[in-house]
C-alpha cells in the first residue's frame, strides 16, 4: 500500500491561511490503513484546524467528507457540489489522490494535507516499512520474495557488497543487509542455487522513461 503521514499542522495552516471555509476530504484507501487520512483523521484534523483559527480570531468553516478512493474518478461526483460551495479542498489522500482531485474538481483549489512516503507493508502495529519502489522490472521470483532494489541500501542486483557486518548494512547498522535476508530465505527454501545465477542490471526504462507511466487494459474499457 501507499504509506503517508500528515503534514505538520503549521504547514497546513499556512497553505489555507487565506480561506474562510473549506472541504476536508479523506480517503478510505491506503491512507486509512496507515492512519494518515481516513475518516477518523479527518475528524481530528478538522477540530485542530478550527481550534487554531479560533485562537487567531479568524473562524474557519470546515465541511468534512471521505471518499471510498480518491485515486478513482467515479467517486468525485458525490462531493462535486460540496467542493464548489467551499473556497478550497484540503485532501488527506496520497499524491495521486490530490492530483486527481485537482483534475476532477476543476476550478477548485486543492491542497495536500499529507506527505506521500513510499509503497510498503505493515511490519508491526503502527509500523510500516518500505518494500517496493515500483521499478517496473520485478525480480522477486529470483530473490525469494525480498526486493533487492528496496531492501539493499545500494539497490544491488547481485550482492551482498562485502561491507555488511553481522548481517547489517554498512551504511546504517540498524538496517538488516537486504542480501543477507535474501540468502537466508533462499537457503531455508532449498533454493540457494539461485544465488549463483548472475542477474542482469535492472531495466529502469519502465520507471524512468521521461514521463508518467501508464497501464492500459483494453479488456476493461
Amino acid at each position: 500500500m501507499i504509506v503517508a503521514e500528515q503534514k505538520p499542522i503549521e504547514e497546513i495552516l499556512e497553505s489555507i491561511k487565506d480561506r474562510e471555509r473549506l472541504l476536508l476530504l479523506g480517503c478510505r484507501g491506503c491512507v486509512t490503513v496507515c492512519a494518515a487520512g481516513g475518516q477518523k483523521e479527518v475528524e481530528v484534523l478538522s477540530g485542530l484546524l478550527r481550534l487554531a483559527r479560533e485562537k487567531e480570531g479568524r473562524p474557519l468553516v470546515v465541511e468534512e467528507a471521505t471518499l471510498e478512493r480518491q485515486c478513482d474518478p467515479e467517486f468525485f461526483d458525490e462531493i462535486a457540489e460540496a467542493a464548489k460551495k467551499n473556497q478550497a479542498v484540503l485532501s488527506m489522500a496520497c499524491g495521486a489522490g490530490v492530483q486527481l482531485a485537482a483534475e476532477k474538481l476543476d476550478g477548485v483549489r486543492v491542497f495536500p494535507a499529507v506527505n506521500t512516503l513510499f509503497i510498503g507493508a505493515a511490519a508491526d502495529k503502527g509500523t510500516w516499512t518500505e518494500s517496493c519502489q515500483a521499478c517496473g522490472d520485478c525480480k522477486l521470483a529470483m530473490t525469494a520474495g525480498i526486493c533487492p532494489v528496496t531492501r539493499c541500501s545500494k539497490s544491488l542486483m547481485n550482492g551482498p557488497c562485502g561491507g555488511s557486518t553481522d548481517g547489517h548494512c554498512e551504511l546504517d547498522t540498524d538496517t538488516p543487509c537486504g542480501w543477507q535476508l535474501i540468502v537466508e530465505r533462499l537457503e531455508a527454501q532449498g533454493l540457494l542455487d539461485r544465488y549463483e545465477e548472475i542477474q542482469e542490471p535492472a531495466d529502469w526504462s519502465r520507471a524512468r522513461d521521461g514521463g508518467p507511466r501508464k497501464v492500459v487494459r483494453e479488456d476493461l474499457k
